[in-house]
């Protein structure tokens, strides 16, 4: 048995020696910093070993040291090496020092905190980190963890970290100068490229943040500032800013640097904030800056024609905003002093984009002449802009000048079309005849389309379709005709301040001027402010006569005198102790605040304060005191004038950011004031705020809420509305279908004075027709009598007629903007508004309300009864909601009772449309059952339509036989 185990080796054990078992806690960072870096495989090791901030120093500096080309060990040339250093700075790194890093001040700290992001800005690191961020939310909603874990954490860090890597202007720039320094290959620098612009451009970037940064906000309780990235509006300009930057920064002749800056535009033009993009994009030329304009030439011809279309169409609105605003008040086109120079730098820029452009050039054409009248609500001196740049083409002005004659001629345009949308294309017309050569106009006026355009609009049954079609023929008999043979039209329209402004069209001839003009200020000059420390010469006077008193006054004598003191304590009021100040509660007197902010007593202070959110103090002292303040200026001096657009632009687009009491009333009493104090300027204004503003549904149901209750001011009823501007929010009237409780505490408060005004309005219009029904029922009618003393009670109790400054202006100020810009924006496909019913019945109630309050002395009310009844008409398809049904039927049921007194009128213009809406609301009648509180009340105004039809009919049947038997 020995023989089986043969030792093959013998081997001596050394004495061992004892360990210290206890390490200091730095003797692995003491290694790590022995350790030389000889490649990205030791960069890799060390920072996964947990390093110390020093060792993260040396690694990172080590990595920025090797950022050139053809290096291995390079980290902003793509490859496997490279994407393992940036998936561990990425996942091990950013979530352990980077809160540190940020929020320290040491120089140090911050060279390494830049140094780690110049690291991570290349496309891998975006794509790494933006990976990471996808992976953490996806976790987060899967989970059923506590809000309250690391994960938060780890997200808030790594939006911190974007929030900084990407707020450069020069970010995309050097992303791109990176990819052609580093990587040779030009298909893999395009693969490249496309994956950046995907991250950057497509939303991918937006879409995650902005999830992130609502999962933060639910987190904390305290005030959350938010996340740039997140704001669709701030990353389109930064967005748009780095192209800028990246096109101002190339060659012109490279044609791969500009098919990468065409591939990054064409992509952001896609987020959806195409103003925004174009407006940042653009920003030096808008500026009136004229150089590299050949450069942004080259990039637009590089897009397809839709996107160029589309850049054109967005520089036409933002320049309608930079324009002058050139209204009908001002009884001239021509506008005021100093209007000229932007309205040609306007112009010249325009013309500069459209240079040698056929397409665009053609579009301009399109846009001048659409049926549709795009710019109609983007302010006349667009118009004249566009007009000078084609005036520069004969062909294309007699082209212009044959579609809009044929198209005011059309018997369909002229019946269906809102009045707002002829009146542009009227505009377009007239303010461009006279460019034309006179033969040309002279051989017009005898064709057949120019004849039958002014007997068509001569004969419609519109007055103020007439009235154009006479402004037309009057200023191209004008122009051709001589002075014995012209056309002349009798009427007291044509000399009206509104035909003035039309016929002033005709000597109207601008020019194209330079870029450099829209550098030009052409504000109304402010008028230089007080002196401050001036003294009045009253006030010093009497002061100086004080000071010379006190000089000669001198003690003579001092006696003693002893009063009953018992007596006269008897006749001292004693004061009440003083209420305890919460702010001089605290017992630490540095942090009592002694500086607290007064109320506003100029507009200018108004503003400073509205625009200070950062102070809550000061921003809610401004509010409250925002529509006494307006109101009492609005009378006194220019200041609200000179800044009622700024005013009413801060209060729509005013956020709560810190949850105030009472926010969306004071709000609105601002923006009521605001309309009250201009009411036709801004009642256009808030009308097209609705359709074109960048807004939320709340704020635009709280315009909307502005239009309704302001006109019912303007029109008297101001004290019976009162209590509803102050009024909170309570349950809605829509029960269907509810918001979340968020949401619907916003909606409901911004939307409860026109439900609340609406429902006691259906109240009144129905129970007259109540009580009528009930009296023929019971046969009282017959035998009622009425004696003298009651017809005196009678006129006791009869409300005294009010002054109504709203009929004056409810049609050119509030009726026709409406309607028609609702209309023209249907037409676009626009659905911004027209898919939301929530704001489609508050868009309608708002009409009825306004229709309502300026009642049946309003002027033009035939012109307002068509175009409102076309647009409820059309609005039949969209009523498959009850809210929306029960607004159209109310909307109706006010048209109708309105034209109570003129029911001849409608029975002899509006034949079809009576029939249509009678036939139309017994089908709703059928349909709707009751039983449930918004079934009774869409079958009682369905009711209330249908008697106020049925009566029209009774009594003009004659009048609607014809009409009756084409429609069966």
């Amino acid at each position: 048995m020995e023989t089986l185990l043969t030792p093959a080796r013998t081997t001596k054990l050394a004495t061992r020696q004892k360990e210290d078992l206890l390490v200091p806690a730095s003797s692995p960072s003491k290694r790590n910093c022995d350790t030389k870096l000889e490649g990205l495989d030791d960069a890799v090791t060390v920072l996964r070993s947990e390093p110390s901030l020093e060792v993260l120093k040396n690694t990172l500096y080590w990595l920025e040291s090797h950022f050139v080309k053809d290096d291995v060990s390079n980290i902003r040339v793509p490859g496997s090496k490279p994407s393992q250093v940036v998936f561990v700075l990425t996942n091990v790194i950013l979530p352990t020092y980077w809160t540190v890093l940020n929020d320290a001040r040491d120089p140090t700290h911050v060279k390494v905190r830049n140094t780690l992001i110049r690291c991570l800005n290349t496309v891998t690191g975006i794509s790494a980190t933006v990976n990471k961020l996808n992976i953490l939310l996806r976790d987060r909603q899967s989970s059923t963890r506590s809000k309250e874990d690391g994960e938060v954490g780890e997200i808030a860090a790594l939006l911190s970290f974007l929030q900084k890597m990407l707020k450069r202007t020069a970010s995309v720039h050097d992303l791109w100068h990176d990819l052609v320094s580093f990587v040779s290959d030009s298909s893999k620098r395009t693969l490249l490229w496309k994956e950046a612009v995907s991250l950057l451009a497509a939303g991918k970037i937006l879409s995650l943040v902005a999830q992130a940064d609502d999962l933060i906000k639910d987190s904390t309780s305290a005030v959350h500032e938010g996340c740039w990235l997140a704001n669709g509006p701030k990353y389109a300009i930064w967005l748009g800013s780095n192209i800028e930057y990246m096109m101002k920064h190339v060659e012109v002749a490279n044609m791969e640097i500009r098919k990468a800056i065409s591939q990054i535009l064409s992509k952001a033009l896609l987020l959806g904030y195409t103003d925004y993009i174009t407006e940042a994009v653009l920003s030096s030329p808008l500026a009136g800056d004229s150089r590299n304009l050949d450069l942004y030439r080259r990039i637009l011809g590089d897009c397809t024609l839709n996107e160029q279309r589309n850049v054109l169409h967005s520089v036409l609105r933002i320049t309608s905003r930079r324009l002058p605003t050139i209204e009908k008040i001002q009884f001239s086109a021509h506008g005021f002093d100093g209007s000229l120079e932007v309205l040609q730098g306007t112009a010249a820029l325009i013309s500069e984009l459209t240079a040698d452009n056929q397409v665009l050039s053609e579009y301009l054409c399109e846009w001048l002449t659409s049926s549709s009248a795009a710019g109609v609500d983007q302010g006349f001196a667009l118009y004249r802009a566009i007009i000078a740049v084609i005036a520069r083409s004969k062909e294309q002005l007699k082209r212009v000048f044959e579609r809009a004659l044929s198209l005011l001629g059309d018997k369909l345009y002229i019946q269906h079309t809102p009045i707002l949308q002829q009146e542009g294309l009227n505009t377009c017309l007239a303010g461009h005849i006279k460019r034309i050569d006179v033969a040309y106009l002279t051989q017009q006026t005898r064709s057949s389309v120019y004849i039958n355009t002014i007997s068509n609009r001569l004969s419609s049954s519109s007055q103020r379709a007439s009235f154009l079609g006479m402004l037309v023929g009057t200023a191209v008999s004008e122009l051709v005709d001589t002075e014995g043979k012209r056309m002349k039209f009798s009427m007291e329209e044509l000399d009206s301040a509104d035909g003035k402004w039309y016929r002033s069209l005709t000597t109207i001839e601008d020019k194209v001027g330079a870029i450099e003009d829209l550098q030009r200020d052409v504000l109304p000059a402010k008028k230089p402010p007080a002196a401050k420390g001036r003294i009045p010469r009253k006030a010093n006077q009497d002061n100086t006569m004080s000071s010379k008193v006190d000089a000669v006054s001198r003690v003579i004598a001092i006696e003693e005198v002893q009063d009953d003191i018992e007596s006269e304590d008897e006749d001292i009021v004693m004061y009440e102790k003083p209420d305890s100040d919460a702010e001089d509660e605290d017992e630490d007197p540095t942090l009592v605040q002694r500086d607290r902010p007064s109320a506003p007593v100029y507009i200018r202070d108004l503003i400073a304060g509205l625009r200070d959110t950062e102070n809550f103090e000061r921003h809610k002292l401004a509010l409250s005191h925002a529509s006494d303040l307006i109101r009492r200026k609005a009378s006194f001096g220019s200041e609200v004038l000179e800044h009622i657009e700024e005013l009413a632009t801060l209060l729509v687009g005013l956020g709560d950011k810190y949850n105030m009491d009472g926010f969306q009333q004071m709000r609105l009493r601002g923006m009521i004031a605001v309309l009250v104090a201009q009411p036709l300027q801004m009642g256009q204004w808030l009308s097209r705020t609705i359709f074109n503003g960048d807004y939320s549904m709340g704020q635009r149901a709280s315009v909307l809420t502005t239009l309704g209750l302001g006109a019912r001011e303007l029109a008297g009823l101001g004290k019976e509305d009162s209590s509803l501007t102050g009024a909170n929010g309570s349950s809605s009237n829509f029960p269907s279908k509810l918001l979340p409780d968020k949401l619907h505490k916003i909606y409901a408060i911004e939307a409860k004075p026109v439900e609340e005004i609406s429902s006691q309005l259906e109240k009144t219009m129905i129970k007259p027709m109540a009580v009528e029904a009930a009296e023929q029922l019971s046969g009282l009618s017959a035998v009622k009598v009425r004696t003298f003393s009651s017809r005196m009670e009678v006129e006791k109790k009869r409300e005294k007629p009010r002054a109504n400054s709203l009929a004056k202006i409810a049609t050119e100020g509030f009726l026709l903007p409406l309607t028609g810009l609702w209309r023209m924006h249907a037409q676009a496909g626009d659905r911004t508004v027209h898919s939301s019913p929530f704001l489609l019945a508050l868009y309608l109630k708002t009409l009825a309300l306004i229709l309502h309050a300026a009642g049946s002395t309003t002027l033009s009310l035939p012109l307002v009864t068509t175009e409102l009844w076309d647009l409820l008409l059309s609005l039949r398809s969209q009523a498959a909601d009850l809210p929306v049904m029960e607004a159209l039927l109310f909307a109706l049921l006010t048209l109708l009772d309105v034209n109570g007194n003129s029911q001849r009128r409608v029975a002899e213009e509006h034949a079809e449309e009576l029939l249509e809406t009678q036939k139309w609301v017994e089908l709703v009648f059928e349909k709707v059952g009751g039983g449930s509180e918004e079934g009774d009340r869409v079958r009682m105004l369905a009711a209330g339509v249908l008697t106020r039809t049925r009566e029209v009919v009774e009594k003009h049947q004659r009048l609607l036989l014809g009409a009756m038997a084409g429609y069966m």
